[in-house]
This record gives C-alpha cells, structure tokens and sequence, in this order.
C-alpha cells in the first residue's frame, strides 16, 4: 500500500513547482530574445503609424494642390469645397485602414481571414440596414450631381439655412437662429438652392392717393439711379428698376422696385433700401400713409 504524502511533503512540492514558474517566467522576462522581438514590433508599429501621418498629409497636400490649378473648365467654390472635404476624408479613412490591417498583421493575426469575415458580415448587415445604404447611394448622387455645395443656403424640408457639411450618410444645415439640422440623405426628397443664381430684391414703397403719382415715380426713379454710386449696394448687379403701380389698397398705392443682387444678399439690401427710399421720400415732401381716425360730431349745431 503506497504511503500518503506528507502535509510537509506537499507543501515542499508546490513551492518547488512554483519557484520553478518564477525560475521560467524570470528568464523569459530578462531574455534579450524577448526584448529584441517586442522592440521590433514596437518599431515596426511606430513606423506604420508615421508612414499614414506622412501619406495622409502628402496626399491631401496634392489633392490641395490639383483643386488650386485652374482647369479648363474650373469649378466652383462652392463645389471645390465640398469635394476636397470628401477626398480628403477618404484618403484619411483608406490609409488608417491600411495601417491597422498593417500592424495586426505584425501580431501575426490572419488579416486575410479578418477580411474575408468582415466581407460576410457586410454582407448580412448590408440586407438588413437597407436604409444606410440608400444614405450613401443618395449622398454620392447629391455630391456628383453638385445639387448644393457647403456654404449654400438652401431648404430641405421643414429645414432652411446654410449648408455646414455633407458626408455620404448625413447633410448638416444650420439655420439662421443656430440649430443644427442632421437630416439623413436617404430622407432628402426636394432641395431649394438659393445660392446658385443671382437673388432679385423687392420692395414695395406705399404712398397715399393724395401723392402726385407722375411725380412720385419720377422722384423714385432719381433715388435709384443713384445707388449704383452708393458703397453700401456693393451688392447690386445692375441699377433697381422701378416697375410701377403693384397694387391699390384701400388706404395707399403701392409702389414695386426689384433689384437684382448677389446671391442671398437681397435680404439686408431690400431692408437698407427701405430705410433710405423713406427718408428719401420724406424729404421729398411725399407723404408716407399711416392710419388717421376721423372723429364725426353726429350732434346738429345749436
């Protein structure tokens, strides 16, 4: 019959066998084999990560350098923005990916493997997020199509205001009081460009049916032939043009002048020539209607 070990015995064996574990990871630790092997892998991953830096850099220098040459036929800021963005965003994505597929591979992970999983898994996800990918096919159509730039003011929707961002899934329009709209390009339906072609102005000037109407369209016609001088309509593209009688209310006549402006500059141009087209008026002796009360005595006089 073979004889227990001893409790002493046991012990002995396990402090044995662990001193032998610290023996073994004590030289695997102060192996020069080890530290030779993780600082190459650690030089290997600091060179990948500076190689990206540099390309990513060199190549959105050239892509800045190819929108800054003037080409046959040119595009538009508008469109040289929103595209060198994109491009610059893509070249970014491309080679950080490239550069993490590079360092996994350094860790000797089966990177073809890797991608061939991920292939498949795009491909599930793919059927079932149908509506991501309609974002994407809409946004590239949006930026092909140069149907509204960064910078634009445009209304999308319930959404009106400036153009902040487009990417492939999302457009961003911040409104003049400051909210940010995140609309999905898949849920883009009508867009209403205002940026694209020159702005048209239009002010209606009240005057009363006791005013001289001749005289008054005269008066006008010599306040507007006068702007084009003025420094303050810098954005005027040709003189205003006084179009005539527009309407006659019950209490005044109304008075049409378009004006043809930059694009979306025919907002603070119309409210600047309504001030100085009243003062104008004014000193004019034409008089500008405003409602009077009229008090009738019904009482015979004694």
């Amino acid at each position: 019959m073979a004889k227990e070990p001893t409790v002493a015995e046991t012990v002995g064996e396990e402090a044995k066998r662990t001193f032998d574990l610290i023996g073994r990871a004590k030289d695997a630790l102060f192996s020069e084999e080890l530290w030779l092997n993780v600082g190459l892998v650690a030089l290997k991953i600091l060179l990948i990560i500076i190689l990206a830096g540099l390309v990513v850099r060199i190549g959105k220098a050239v892509l800045r350098r190819v929108f800054s040459v003037r080409l046959r036929r040119p595009l538009s800021d508008r469109r040289e923005r929103t595209l060198l963005k994109l491009l610059e965003n893509v070249i970014s994505y491309v080679v950080y990916f490239a550069a993490i597929l590079a360092i996994l591979s350094t860790f000797n992970i089966n990177v073809a493997g890797l991608i061939a999983g991920a292939g498949v898994l795009g491909l599930a996800v793919g059927f079932g997020a149908q509506s991501l990918v309609k974002d994407v096919i809409t946004g590239f159509f949006i930026i092909f199509e140069d149907q509204f730039s960064v910078g634009d003011y445009v209304r999308i929707g319930e959404a009106e205001g400036t153009v902040e961002e487009i990417g492939l899934r999302t457009t961003k329009i911040k409104v003049y009081t400051g909210e940010l709209h995140i609309i999905p390009n898949g849920n883009i339906q009508e867009v209403v460009n205002s940026s694209i072609y020159n702005s048209l102005a239009i002010i209606d000037a009240r005057i009363s049916y006791e005013t001289n109407i001749p005289k008054a369209e005269r008066l006008i016609r010599e306040f507007l032939d006068g702007l084009m001088d003025n420094e303050k309509y810098g954005d005027l593209l040709a003189p205003p043009e006084l179009l005539g009688v527009q309407s006659l209310d019950p209490n005044y006549v109304v008075m049409r002048i378009s004006a043809e402006t930059a694009p979306m500059m025919h907002f603070g141009l119309a409210r600047q020539l309504r001030m100085d087209l009243k003062q104008f008026l004014q000193e004019n002796g034409i008089e500008i209607p405003y409602p009077k009360m009229v008090m009738v005595d019904s009482k015979p006089s004694e």
